[in-house]
């Protein structure tokens, strides 16, 4: 799958694709119809689609202080738009001179002329150019005026409202990956390269994979039942895992820590994908390390269980 930046000239072959335009960061139901219609406006017209994106999120851009809250990385957004059907993956690379073009330049220099674009897919509320100016009245307007064409997916919702990233997100936060899996259409899941540790858990039975949290969302720190991918391989494996700050050890830090049941390779400096299912406990400081290895030896008999009547 072709990753297009849109500083660069589109290839030719690229030319008069159909693009879904949006950020598309958790690549929700409400986006996977987005980029849907794009994907069969295209095949439908014999066109390439794309599926665009932004990075850094718009908001990190204007309000770089704000907590994590990235839902998926580039990497597993291409993954996933390359499942959905789509041709290639266009990063609109957010900096001062994308924040400071205006709605009629975006659509004029930058879609029709750099692009090529044939036509556009929004949602309804997408918002563009300087001072988010530009709408999908203008897309259709002022784009169809120079040949653009622009289609409109409204909103997808369930029986309580709109889906969206910041329901995903809250429900994360309160230690539900169960709701945010429903509205993603699969488990929220973090990639990373595993790291090397203070071992702590090799002297107590229980090696884990330690990874960096890094830009991500930070779901309820606490004890879930996890699946783990090994990138290289496609290899799926079983544990528990723990995210947050470590409260039995010293100094506090922030961490990924998977244990994988019934593995015994070395994942040192592989790529692996943990994906969260169900949340078992939040985190706690034990009396004794005798008393955290008995309740690792419960919270991994539970996600056992939990995992394999998922199967």
């Amino acid at each position: 799958m072709r990753w297009l930046d849109h500083r660069e000239a589109m290839p030719e072959s690229l030319r008069g694709a159909v693009v879904a335009l949006g950020n598309f960061d958790g690549f929700h139901k409400g986006h996977q119809a987005v980029a849907g219609e794009a994907i069969r406006w295209a095949r439908e017209a014999g066109r390439p689609s794309i599926v665009a994106t932004f990075d850094p999120h718009p908001v990190r851009y204007f309000k770089p202080d704000v907590p994590p809250f990235r839902l998926t990385t580039l990497e597993q957004r291409q993954d996933l738009y390359l499942a959905a059907g789509a041709t290639a993956m266009l990063v609109f690379h957010f900096d001062g001179e994308l924040a400071g073009t205006t709605a009629e330049d975006f659509i004029t220099d930058i879609l029709i002329r750099r692009l090529g674009a044939h036509g556009v897919v929004t949602g309804g509320d997408f918002t563009f150019g300087q001072g988010a100016k530009g709408n999908v009245a203008m897309l259709q307007t002022l784009g169809g005026e120079h040949g653009l064409a622009s289609r409109v997916v409204e909103p997808v919702g369930d029986s309580d409202e709109i889906i969206s990233s910041s329901r995903i997100r809250e429900a994360l936060r309160q230690g539900d990956p169960e709701e945010a899996a429903r509205l993603l259409t699969r488990p929220f899941a973090i990639r990373g390269i595993v790291e090397h540790g203070d071992k702590r858990g090799r002297t107590i039975g229980y090696p884990t994979a330690n990874l960096s949290i890094e830009g991500y969302l930070r779901p309820r720190y606490g004890i879930y039942a996890v699946t783990g991918r090994i990138m290289a391989t496609g290899q799926v494996l079983k544990g528990a895992a723990n995210i947050g700050i470590r409260p039995q050890f010293e100094p506090p830090k922030e961490l990924l820590e998977p244990y994988f049941f019934d593995f015994s390779g070395d994942l040192y400096g592989q790529e692996i994908e943990v994906a969260f299912h169900h949340f078992l406990r939040p985190e706690a400081k034990f009396e004794s390390l005798d008393a955290l290895t008995e309740q690792m030896d419960k919270d991994c008999a539970k996600a056992r269980s939990l995992l394999d009547n998922q199967d």
